[in-house]
């Protein structure tokens, strides 16, 4: 076959492509969903009895918008390395958030440290952590999962750690609407120890999460 038939017969055979919506768009598309799905959970479990007295502290407000930035930028920073084109360095769009957030919780256990002494370093266990924030999370890692196989994982251990902590970010906000525990040193192991653990259980397993077998993609 000559090499001008071949360029023909690709030409006429071509099927356009639809191009993604931007990161932004699917990030509001994917928070829709996420905080939908958040908040049934939350009236199923039922929104703790002081939550209007919590939504009048500045801490709880702090960290609350924190773990939604997280969210929010995380996402954004997932939905942008599936696209070829962007820079890897959009993942470190979370890190201002995450250090507002752990910032936070850190003055709060000093406070408390200097409130109570060594009372305030006592840990007791808190179980439920871990499991209430997967099960507030699920649904939007599922619809985070579907919406990044949509694109090019080059990078799909990072991508898919983004993702986790997005989701796993969505959980804790939903959780702390639920759930009593509000100590700084026990949110800190318990609650923000889950969602970094999440994420590095996702990002380890990306590569089986992503894969995307058209081009040879690296992590």
């Amino acid at each position: 076959m000559e090499t001008v038939d071949l360029i023909q017969r690709l030409a006429m055979s071509v099927r356009p492509v639809r191009l993604l919506p931007p990161p932004w768009l699917r990030t509001a598309h994917w928070l829709a969903i996420a905080l939908s799905s958040m908040a049934i959970v939350v009236m199923l479990m039922s929104p703790r009895d002081d939550l209007l007295e919590k939504l009048s502290e500045a801490r709880f407000l702090i960290e609350q918008a924190a773990a939604v930035a997280t969210a929010v930028t995380a996402a954004i920073a997932a939905f942008c390395l599936v696209v070829p084109g962007h820079s890897r360095k959009r993942a470190l769009l979370p890190i201002f958030p995450l250090v507002i957030w752990l910032g936070s919780l850190g003055y709060g256990c000093l406070q408390s440290w200097l409130q109570f002494d060594t009372e305030a370093w006592q840990v007791y266990p808190d179980w439920i952590c871990f499991p209430s924030i997967v099960m507030v999370g699920a649904v939007p890692a599922l619809t985070m999962v579907i919406m990044l196989r949509r694109g090019a994982p080059m990078a799909p251990r990072l991508t898919v750690s983004l993702g986790a902590l997005a989701a796993a970010a969505v959980g804790n906000f939903g959780l702390r609407l639920f759930h009593y525990q509000d100590a700084s040193l026990m949110v800190l192991i318990w609650q923000f120890g889950s969602v970094a653990l999440l994420s590095a259980l996702a990002g380890w397993s990306g590569g089986s999460i992503l894969h995307w077998p058209h081009a040879k993609i690296t992590s």
